[in-house]
């Protein structure tokens, strides 16, 4: 049984964020903390979706469908834990993919590394600065904590048109279910959708086109997870110590430092 249904993910495009970036950040207020524009990660996790592209091409975006019409000044947000990488874990990260494309040819390597804190929802425009604010008041009390992600596991999202290969959390879960409580509080104030029930914490390595949830669980899993735990200083690599909190709204992020 696949209870690793429970993420959903959508992409964001560029191009659209782009045309909304011009009115200037938040309202009144302290602004938000300037941040160098990061690669748009290739798998935020987004709402139950309709299974159409909404009349985009979605061969620009390899395949990918976004799971809400895009409007103007509607702001796809997502709060997550941000996770630099060094060099060995890309050294790793190429083994599992290399070794999974044995099995499914058109496996890809994420790009950027996160852990989500919240499904990907979306705000109005006007609603960006405040929400910002109170996930800021509801954070400031948070420390510095590690994880452990070192067990492999398979997702697909909800409409089952993507599959991802994650490293799930298997240390670490008490803490980032006290910062999803945190953040499913301010979601409820802003009427947005909460977190996940039971949600299985987990960093994504690589993702396809369509459910191979078959073809990877199982032999390849083991075979993957293998490879993890015959990894140089694989406990040592996969321990990961959290400093930051952070918002992604359209093209804008915020940061929230962890004590």
């Amino acid at each position: 049984a696949m209870s690793a249904a429970l993420v959903g993910y959508s992409s964001s495009e560029e191009e659209e964020e782009e045309e909304e970036g011009d009115r200037g950040d938040g309202a009144q207020g302290t602004p938000p903390v300037a941040r160098p524009r990061l690669p748009v990660p290739t798998d935020l996790p987004g709402a139950p979706d309709p299974d159409e592209a909404s009349g985009e091409d979605s061969a620009r975006h390899g395949g990918r469908v976004r799971s809400f019409a895009h409007e103007r000044g509607n702001w796809a947000t997502h709060v997550y834990l941000p996770c630099g990488v060094e060099e060995e874990f890309l050294e790793l990260l190429e083994l599992l993919v290399s070794h999974a494309r044995t099995y499914v040819s058109s496996v890809a390597p994420a790009e950027e590394f996160h852990l989500s804190l919240s499904q990907c929802v979306v705000l109005r425009y006007h609603w960006i600065e405040p929400f910002v604010r109170t996930l800021r008041e509801r954070l400031a009390s948070f420390h510095r904590f590690f994880c452990v992600a070192d067990q492999v596991k398979v997702y697909t999202n909800q409409n089952k048109t993507r599959t991802f290969i994650g490293l799930e959390v298997s240390a670490g879960h008490m803490q980032l279910l006290e910062l999803v409580s945190e953040v499913d509080r301010v979601l409820e104030e802003f009427d947005l959708p909460t977190f996940y029930k039971d949600p299985s914490f987990h960093i994504s390595l690589a993702w396809c086109v369509g459910d191979m949830s078959g073809k990877l669980e199982g032999q390849c899993l083991r075979e993957l997870q293998d490879i993890v735990d015959g990894f140089e200083d694989s406990a040592l690599l996969l321990r990961i110590q959290w400093e930051q909190i952070r918002c992604k709204s359209g093209n804008k992020y915020f940061s929230f430092p962890l004590r």
